[in-house]
């Protein structure tokens, strides 16, 4: 029951795929409107009350705005910073070794900013409370930026403080959001607190694991699972209902098979698989789970008609992105075998199913939540694409030692052009005032 209500909790990415919602207030799919059933004629569409009139910063009217576009900018930025590093030519004042800066800056860093900009968009929809929005939001803002800076210069800072400021915002976005479910009386999603307070968990063990053992392996495998059961949870909801949307639209015949038992029990499977993969990430045991955990999320996804979404680039996208989390699966069972470098499922999991599943969000969100048509422009398909080139690099590069070197460079250029390109492509867009959601 539990990963049921936790499933119905963080699927319900906005009012369009919760059915108590749905029931009530018919609304046209990821746009900013409700559908007036009581208006005559033709369907009359109005604004939906969910922002208040604020006379400040565009950036600070939702938190979508400042945290897709700054989340986009440093990670596009972290990653370019790393490659010399790695390469040691270049020496960061942090009190984490070069390997510890990089995947805690990506998986602690940008995640949560984007993990942030969608909860405080999602949740307003959940509880029918206006957003955190202004002063409040701000403070959001440059705690999350404190975080990078201490992080980045913890060697000057200290890591205790750098702990403390680095941790305090995924501190204040739990809160936040408690505050808002409890306040909206929206108890089945409180469970999205407890999956920030793993994460939280996850993070605040990374840092003490860095610095007493001089590297973080845990803190890093936590992390990680946590984040692939987001995945799992969200995309694996949004993914089939935006298809099937679309699909009874655009191309009606076979449907995407709603979410159901089976799906309850992939991730149920996947999270203890996870936790095993955690504790013990060598071993026969492991690598069996893993591997079927791959074929079940394989299973998964072939249940969401994704082949019928080519013509489609905005929900084409979201399937590729799932693919990843298999695939993953597959290649961290390979590496529990001893097969293949931990660092090809690794890497697969997250520029393939972070990278990918993230931009997809910010580009659909950031459209629909500004009034804008849901249509992947050519440069939004470049950004994908680009997403899409960095994965495979970069797997590549884990995979094939004798050309790791070019194909990391190809790496880290496809990942910061696709996310400097969302921040060009979208930046106008989310710092103009426009139709809010």
């Amino acid at each position: 029951m539990l990963w049921h209500n936790f499933a119905r909790a963080c699927g319900s990415y906005t009012h369009w795929t919760l059915a108590e919602y749905l029931r009530e207030h018919p609304v046209d799919t990821m746009s900013s409107t409700t559908i007036d059933p009581s208006a005559p004629g033709p369907a009359k569409r109005k604004p939906v009350p969910r922002y208040r009139s604020q006379g400040g910063w565009t950036l600070l009217s939702a938190g979508f705005r400042p945290f897709f576009l700054l989340g986009a900018i440093f990670s596009a930025i972290a990653v370019l910073l790393w490659l010399p590093v790695y390469h040691g030519e270049l020496t960061l004042q942090t009190a984490l070794v070069p390997r510890d800066w990089h995947v805690h800056e990506m998986l602690y860093g940008y995640l949560p900013a984007v993990i942030t900009g969608f909860l405080l968009t999602a949740i307003p929809n959940w509880t029918g409370r206006l957003p955190l929005q202004g002063k409040p939001l701000l403070v959001l803002v440059l705690t999350w930026l404190a975080g990078r800076l201490c992080v980045t210069f913890s060697a000057d800072t200290g890591w205790l403080v750098a702990l403390l400021v680095d941790a305090s915002f995924m501190v204040l976005v739990a809160l936040a959001a408690a505050r808002e479910i409890a306040a909206g009386k929206n108890w089945g999603n409180l469970n999205v607190v407890a999956l920030l307070s793993l994460l939280l968990a996850g993070n605040i063990a990374f840092h003490l694991e860095a610095h007493f053992n001089g590297g973080a392996d845990y803190g890093i495998r936590a992390g990680i699972g946590v984040v692939i059961l987001l995945i799992s949870l969200i995309g694996g909801r949004i993914t089939p209902s935006f298809t099937r949307n679309w699909l009874v639209r655009e191309n009606p015949g076979r449907l995407p098979q709603p979410f159901n038992k089976l799906d309850i029990a992939i991730i149920a499977f996947s999270a203890a698989t996870l936790i095993l993969w955690i504790v013990l990430p060598i071993s026969m045991a492991t690598g069996t789970a893993l591997a079927c955990a791959g074929v079940l999320h394989l299973v998964r996804l072939a249940r969401w008609a994704g082949d019928r979404t080519l013509r489609e680039p905005l929900l084409l996208v979201l399937h590729v992105g799932y693919l990843f989390v298999p695939l993953g699966f597959l290649l961290t069972a390979c590496a529990a075998f001893g097969l293949v470098p931990p660092s090809a499922g690794i890497h697969a999991w997250m520029v393939g199913g972070a990278g990918i599943m993230t931009l997809a969000v910010m580009t659909r969100a950031s459209l629909g939540h500004t009034g804008q048509e849901l249509r992947a422009s050519l440069p939004t398909q470049a950004v994908y694409l680009a997403a899409l080139v960095a994965v495979t690099a970069r797997v590549g590069a884990a995979l094939l030692p004798s050309w790791s070197d070019p194909l990391l460079h190809v790496s880290v250029l496809g990942w910061s052009a696709a996310f400097l390109g969302f921040a060009l492509s979208y930046g106008p867009t989310l710092l103009a005032r426009g139709k809010p959601h």
